[in-house]
């Protein structure tokens, strides 16, 4: 990893008796955008709020930009802030909105009026200066909020589910404004959120919390397709999760799930004689004509469901075990019946071995 912006060395959070965060140690590179992923009461805000300074850490060390930050107030740490609320002043029109930061540091008139207008350049709302947030929509309230904390140039951004507040379809076109933002600036951004598809999305990395704890931490790549636990494949989009026996071990294993469906070539050395698999939706291919082959199970449509561009089939495959299969949408899966034959087959490579 490159230079580290961010460090956190074994900080935990206790609230008497209740442990909110057990002793994290994690590295945030400078220019980064790190997102803190996990559900209500994971630790994900715990550790933001740490970083900010707005809580006391119970134990450890915290460093920003190469200075132990554990002992200093939130206005000592040189990092920008932007909530869910937007906090913007409803009485300062935009201009002003985003001068405040600067005003505190006492920064020259023509300093300030060269700094608000290149950031409203930046986030896309040049000459809207003059108005007041009332005016705005909620999307273009939060890109002013952001344009404020970009303004002063902090070392360390956080965003604590700033999209939360906005329907699905401005939540969709900010992710891509602060995508592009960051990819321009290059700031350290650490983001905080329960939604999986903004993580994917957004994130350079990313560290799914829960209980307290970091569950896994890797690319959006790395979570999505080699999730190592049930946790993780679970919470981070879609997934069939099945029980298997292990036929035969090795290098290279085969597996039996409860109905029979029998996949080989699996990579992983299992000591154990059950284990718990994780096959995505969109990793079963649909064999034409009940065709049979390697790795392949029949079983029957229970369900067709169209979302959009993308169909959903419901399989029984036996035994009482379903899986769900996820394809582009075209005419002949739609026109799916139930109780239809249909055969699946599923690469090695496709399976995950859970812990």
């Amino acid at each position: 990893m490159t230079e580290a912006m961010v460090r956190l060395d074994a900080v935990g959070k206790d609230y008497g008796a209740v442990r909110a965060l057990s002793p994290t140690s994690l590295e945030i590179a400078k220019g980064e955008f790190l997102t803190l992923l996990g559900p209500s009461g994971s630790g994900k805000t715990t550790i933001l709020n740490l970083i900010s300074g707005s809580i006391a850490a119970s134990a450890g060390t915290i460093w920003i930009g190469g200075r132990n930050v554990t002992g200093l107030r939130p206005n000592q740490r040189e990092l920008g802030m932007v909530f869910q609320n937007y906090a913007l002043m409803p009485h300062m029109t935009v201009f002003e909105n985003i001068a405040f930061p600067l005003r505190v540091r006492r920064c020259s008139e023509t300093e300030i009026r060269k700094k608000v207008d290149e950031v409203l350049d930046v986030i896309g709302l040049g000459g809207y200066g003059a108005r007041k947030p009332k005016e705005l929509s909620g999307g273009q309230q939060q890109r002013i909020a952001i344009a404020r904390c970009l303004v002063y140039n902090p070392d360390l951004i956080l965003m604590d589910e700033p999209l939360g507040a906005l329907d699905k379809k401005l939540r969709d076109q900010l992710q891509l404004e602060i995508k592009r933002i960051h990819r321009t600036l290059g700031v350290t951004l650490l983001y905080v959120t329960h939604d999986q598809s903004e993580a994917l999305v957004l994130s350079d990395r990313i560290c799914l919390m829960n209980g307290g704890e970091v569950e896994q931490i890797g690319t959006p790549d790395d979570l999505y397709f080699r999730p190592r636990t049930v946790f993780a494949a679970d919470f981070l989009g879609e997934s069939n999760i099945l029980d298997v026996s292990v036929v035969s071990s090795g290098t290279e294993a085969k597996l039996s799930t409860r109905s029979g469906f029998q996949i080989a070539g699996v990579a992983t050395s299992l000591s154990a004689p059950t284990a718990k698999i994780m096959i995505r939706p969109e990793s079963f291919a649909v064999a034409t004509d009940g065709e049979q082959g390697p790795n392949t199970v029949t079983g029957a449509v229970e369900d067709v469901t169209l979302t959009g561009g993308v169909v959903d089939i419901q399989v029984r495959l036996g035994d009482g075990e379903t899986v769900n299969v996820r394809r582009l949408t075209t005419r002949a899966f739609r026109a799916m019946e139930r109780g239809r034959s249909i055969t699946l087959s599923v690469k090695p490579s496709d399976v995950m071995v859970l812990e």
